[in-house]
């Protein structure tokens, strides 16, 4: 489970600023990609929060979505994204430090450190440090990790409405046998990824 030893070892407690940052959403051929900054509060998570806050892979869905609104509660949190076209133009990994980078700005606050999920980091004002694995290690990282799956499955689950058939509601546009066939039968949207192989495969299919 998650725990402070990292946001310590930045100086959380003793007045510093720590912010957790972490990104959902890589893997998907559609939509877009999500990043959240969660600064937790000075007296910490309340012990049965902290209890239950782990990487948002580990958690079911109706877990995360119990988690987020009582993270939103305690926490300084902002959520920043990076849209389809993006990712096309920057490439997925540009376009995820985007999305972090926009989280951390959205804080209204200027962290002194922000901790990294992953080992590169994106263009901040602030003292960085990377945790490979942060989101299963850091507790900042993993409220952040829990709001950013959240915010992403909704926004998902929004464009399921308006583009039926594609199963977004339930694979968050991700490469679910379901999702590739029906990129075939019904085409691709202006919400799917081109840059991405079985999006351009498709593409090449049709001229």
């Amino acid at each position: 489970m998650p725990d402070l030893y990292h946001e310590i070892a930045a100086g959380y407690g003793t007045g510093v600023i720590v912010c957790g940052v972490d990104e959902v959403g890589r893997g998907p051929l559609a939509g877009p990609v999500v990043a959240a900054a969660a600064v937790l509060p000075p007296e910490g998570l309340p012990p049965a929060l902290a209890a239950l806050v782990n990487d948002s892979k580990l958690l079911k869905p109706k877990v995360r979505e119990e988690l987020a609104p009582l993270i939103l509660g305690c926490c300084r949190v902002a959520v920043g994204m990076a849209d389809v076209g993006e990712i096309d133009r920057l490439n997925i990994l540009h376009a995820s430090l985007l999305a972090m980078k926009r989280a951390v700005e959205g804080l209204g606050i200027t962290p002194g450190v922000a901790l990294i999920d992953g080992n590169r980091t994106p263009d901040l004002s602030c003292a960085m440090r990377t945790i490979v694995g942060g989101d299963a290690a850091s507790l900042s990282i993993a409220a952040a990790s829990v709001v950013a799956k959240v915010e992403r499955d909704r926004i998902m689950a929004e464009l399921a409405l308006a583009y039926p058939g594609y199963g977004w509601e339930r694979n968050a546009g991700y490469p679910t046998i379901e999702h590739r066939k029906a990129l075939i039968s019904l085409g691709i949207t202006p919400h799917h990824r081109r840059s991405f192989g079985p999006v351009k495969a498709v593409l090449a299919a049709t001229v």
